[in-house]
């Protein structure tokens, strides 16, 4: 009798699932391939389990590996395998906080498993990242990080509006949400919108302090003051308050 620890499945095959911290999450897991952890935006610190139900763990850094160890048998010259199908549970701890997993073990390609922070993980990072900050800095690095497309991890996207928005002040400028963003922990929300125009057009960012964009408005930052006929302009802005 001996345990084999295989390869594991082709990239082509790995299914992803996400699992929050703080309440079991129920999943499947294969019981034949080499599942993998992956700690978003920290390490794995610790995994709990039962050794005694044939299960093996690796882990460094951001990932760990997780396989259902399969048992070979020898009965006279005939060799079998036999294929954890038991339930375990895991703890990970992750983000300094513990994701529970029930794990039941099936036939099924390995699958990733992402352990995604929690909103008083998220409202803790989002402290440390804008806290020392006083309020027109918080706007700056906000509005770089959406025109720079370098959004933190800690930031949750939300689902941008769907509809296209007039501007009083500037007739004939259409306006689309492109992105949302609510950073917990800060009491903000930010929009990145795309400004476009039929014509040239001069934009002025005062023009956009409008509720037709939000309440609780106190930053709004262009990467481009002036548009030719069907050009588009990125327009950032963020709000004090939750409410959008």
């Amino acid at each position: 009798m001996s345990g084999a620890l295989l390869c594991a499945a082709g990239p082509a095959l790995a299914q992803s699932i996400a699992a929050l911290p703080d309440q079991t999450s129920r999943i499947r897991l294969s019981n034949r391939d080499v599942n993998h952890v992956i700690c978003v935006g920290g390490e794995i610190e610790d995994v709990k389990f039962s050794a005694e139900k044939g299960i093996a763990v690796e882990r460094g850094g951001s990932d760990a590996w997780i396989k259902f160890l399969v048992t070979e048998l020898d009965e006279a010259g005939m060799k079998t395998r036999s294929f954890v199908t038991a339930p375990a549970e895991f703890y990970v701890a992750c983000n300094n906080a513990i994701y529970p997993l029930y794990a039941e073990p099936s036939d099924i390609p390995a699958q990733t498993v992402t352990l995604v922070p929690g909103g008083a993980q998220r409202a803790r990072s989002n402290e440390a990242l804008l806290g020392p900050l006083v309020e027109e800095e918080r706007a700056v690095s906000i509005a770089l990080a959406l025109l720079q497309d370098r959004v933190p991890g800690s930031f949750t996207e939300v689902a941008p509006g769907l509809a296209r928005l007039a501007i009083a002040d500037l007739p004939g400028i259409e306006v689309r949400e492109r992105r949302r963003l609510a950073i917990e922990g800060a009491g903000l929300t930010a929009s990145e919108y795309i400004v476009t125009s039929p014509v040239a057009a001069t934009l002025d960012e005062r023009a956009f302090l409008d509720t037709a964009l939000g309440t609780e408005i106190f930053a709004v930052t262009l990467d481009r003051l002036t548009l030719a006929p069907g050009e588009a302009a990125r327009l950032v802005v963020v709000r004090r308050s939750t409410g959008l």
